[in-house]
């Protein structure tokens, strides 16, 4: 048998426990461990996607604005997640509070990486569905309450079937709005988008808002008709006045239908 440790018959004895035993060899135990944590991470991932294709499918907030433990209301994302676990137990041993620290894959980067990538996988269904065909680039923004712009593209083309299809492209969030002419951003020769659009693609062809084009013509045709330019200054004291309050709008949203009921009654108008 020989005595040392290394003997050939000794060696042998540790090959053959070795190879009875390989369960616990160091190897299989990591990959096992490995493998189970693959599993949990894939758990917490789906129940995160799955939460945030369905809050921006329907519109819906992500955030809140206390997410903590202790806070009634964690906002939409967190309470479907922990929602999911209320059915699945499986799913509720490896979300949120059973989740490691470096892995919950529930903040606020998770979530626009979730999101940014099914924009891309939409995005990429749009580019497919109009293919070679001609296409318009839709453009328009508005300034909300904080003073941001958003800028809206929408795609407009025909389908195979020569049905005319929209498609909402993407939303850009621009800086804190500026006092500036929005024609001369949009159409202006040197600078604006017209012709940044040019420069890459000299055979677009660009058309301005209709409906801008016509307020600019009612604006300066209405300059030197004192009566209409009042007209319209008062509409716009009614129109800030109303959407001032929400009670005012109510009231005026009571009076409106009533007034269409009547007229519908008379046979003035029809439904």
């Amino acid at each position: 048998m020989g005595e040392s440790s290394n003997s050939h018959h000794n060696v042998a004895v540790r090959k053959r426990d070795a190879l009875l035993h390989q369960p616990q060899h160091i190897d299989k135990v990591i990959k096992k461990q490995t493998s189970e944590e693959v599993k949990k991470n894939r758990i917490r991932v789906k129940a995160s996607i799955d939460s945030a294709r369905w809050l921006a499918l329907q519109g819906a907030a992500f955030r809140a604005h206390d997410e903590t433990l202790h806070s009634k209301n964690r906002g939409n994302f967190i309470e479907l997640i922990d929602r999911f676990s209320y059915y699945n137990d499986e799913v509720k041993s490896t979300v949120l509070g059973n989740a490691p620290k470096n892995a919950k894959y529930t903040s606020s980067d998770i979530q626009k990486q979730i999101l940014h990538v099914l924009a891309k996988k939409v995005r990429n269904k749009i580019f497919e569905e109009i293919g070679d065909s001609k296409f318009s680039i839709i453009v328009d923004e508005a300034c909300d309450e904080s003073k941001h712009e958003q800028m809206a593209i929408i795609l407009l083309f025909v389908d195979s079937q020569g049905l005319i299809q929209e498609r909402f492209f993407d939303v850009v969030h621009n800086l804190r709005g500026q006092d500036y002419d929005g024609a001369s951003n949009m159409c202006g020769e040197w600078n604006g988008l017209k012709a940044l659009f040019l420069k890459d693609h000299p055979q677009a062809y660009y058309v301005h808002c209709m409906a801008h084009r016509l307020q600019l013509a009612l604006v300066a045709a209405s300059k030197d008709v004192t009566a209409v330019h009042e007209f319209f200054i008062d509409l716009t004291h009614i129109v800030n006045a109303v959407n001032a309050y929400s009670k005012r709008h109510d009231q005026l949203e009571v009076v409106e239908a009533a007034r269409i009921a009547q007229l519908v009654a008379g046979e003035e108008i029809a439904t």
